[in-house]
């Protein structure tokens, strides 16, 4: 039974670790999306033409 409580408890710092690791990793802006921004523009005139002519 105390073989239960160790993993359980150990489990639970794993995801305590897991978890702070995934919040610095999005406070950082690791998950930013840098490409996007730079095709959208290629698409631009496209978007206008459609917001334009509504058919």
């Amino acid at each position: 039974m105390s073989v239960i409580y160790l993993l359980i408890s150990i489990s639970i710092v794993v995801a305590v670790a897991f978890l702070f690791a995934f919040v610095k990793a999005v406070k950082s802006g690791q998950y930013d999306d840098d490409y996007t921004p730079s095709v959208r523009m290629l698409f631009d005139d496209e978007l206008k033409k459609t917001k334009n002519n509504p058919k």
